[in-house]
């Protein structure tokens, strides 16, 4: 475990010094990473001013979830990158090089790429946290700051386990599918608002089939001390964030049984 932690460190230096080669070329993409959020989160900013409300949520406590959600995600697309260029690995044959190494596969394709500019979406989903926060007028209590990062963690975890499940499907498909976009980046669209807006079939899917909502909506309820209109209990809603890293590590489980089954492609 601490010679992969070591090895995952290594291989994160070295894309690190590769990305600072070109740090001008670095600043301005995640700045310009971080505009083009701020222009999503304006498109919000307009709904509320426009509706008020969205059901009984207000603007500062849908940009609890957009910031939760898109800290996630951005901590999810900065490290797990590897799983989602994985296709031409697989198109190419030189995922058998990665076979041949006695380190895991997982863990090699991980450390393919490490992506800084994904600091800009970090840091504009840290800005609206920030200011929901300070808007909200909670009482920050230890129970509630732990809740929410714990929150952060499950979606990374989360989005991660679907990057891994769409480099999954290549061992089969070859290349990457796109159906998973509506997942991965279509997730965090959806989680952005609450999930009680949307329809039962929604809803079902996005709490039992892709555990989005437990990472995003049921913990935003016990922090902002809301009742939920679909029932769930505050245990539920404190235990939610842990499905996301139950939902990495079972996406991982399907990582090895796709590999036991590749064939590579005789390139």
């Amino acid at each position: 475990m601490v010679d992969g932690l070591r090895l995952y460190w290594h291989y994160v230096t070295i894309s690190v010094r590769g990305q600072m080669q070109y740090r001008a070329s670095f600043i301005m993409l995640t700045v310009a990473l971080f505009f083009n959020m701020g222009l999503e989160f304006l498109s919000i900013w307009i709904l509320f001013d426009r509706f008020g409300s969205l059901q009984d949520w207000t603007l500062p406590e849908v940009a609890l979830l957009y910031g939760m959600v898109n800290i996630a995600f951005a901590l999810a697309e900065g490290v797990a990158r590897g799983f989602d260029e994985f296709s031409p690995l697989v198109r190419t044959g030189q995922f058998d090089r990665l076979l041949l190494r006695p380190r895991s596969t997982a863990l090699q394709v991980v450390g393919l790429e490490v992506q800084l500019i994904r600091l800009g979406r970090l840091l504009q989903g840290l800005a609206v946290l920030l200011w929901a926060a300070a808007a909200l007028g909670v009482t920050w209590t230890v129970g509630r700051i732990l809740l929410m990062l714990a929150t952060v963690v499950g979606g990374a975890c989360l989005f991660a386990g679907l990057f891994v499940l769409q480099a999954t499907m290549c061992f089969w498909s070859t290349e990457s599918l796109e159906v998973f976009n509506t997942m991965t980046y279509g997730g965090v669209q959806t989680a952005q608002y609450p999930l009680s807006v949307y329809r039962a079939e929604f809803r079902r899917f996005f709490t039992y089939v892709i555990p989005l909502a437990t990472v995003t909506y049921y913990p935003a309820l016990a922090i902002l001390d809301k009742v939920d209109p679909l029932g769930s209990t505050r245990l539920m809603q404190y235990m939610a964030p842990t499905f996301g890293v139950i939902f990495l590590l079972v996406c991982l489980r399907i990582w090895r049984f796709g590999e036991r089954r590749y064939r590579s492609t005789g390139s």
